[in-house]
């Protein structure tokens, strides 16, 4: 039987710390919980469906900061299972400036990207 190892990804701060972790499609913080999930285009969804972002060349999650045109809500794919976040990570890349009307996700709005048990949009228990 062959087993297909996915290859884990480090998604970068601007300041080149490795903050999210990509194993296609889905997304994981620094204790490998999940936090979201990538589309087949490159478009970021936190845990609840809301739109977050896209990812760039530099391997950084960006929006911009204003926008007319909001990307639809969309369902979540059932929750994985949690991954070991690797012990050495590569160096980030090169990374372009940023203009102003781009954010950097993990360095300006970290708290879009939350696991399944926190963030401001999740449903009150009554």
């Amino acid at each position: 039987m062959i087993t297909i190892e996915k290859k884990i990804i480090p998604l970068y701060t601007s300041k080149g710390d490795a903050e999210v972790f990509l194993v296609f499609p889905y997304l994981y913080d620094r204790l490998g919980e999940w936090v979201g999930w990538v589309t087949p285009n490159k478009d970021v969804y936190s845990v609840l469906g809301f739109y977050v972002g896209y990812i760039s060349d530099d391997k950084r999650i960006l929006c911009k900061r204003f926008t007319d045109d909001r990307k639809p809500n969309l369902i979540p794919p059932s929750p994985p299972q949690r991954v070991m976040p690797p012990a050495t990570i590569p160096l980030a890349p090169m990374m372009s400036e940023l203009l102003y009307s781009t954010v950097d996700i993990l360095l300006e709005e970290p708290e879009k990207l939350h696991t399944l048990d926190s963030g401001e949009f999740r449903e009150d228990l009554d």
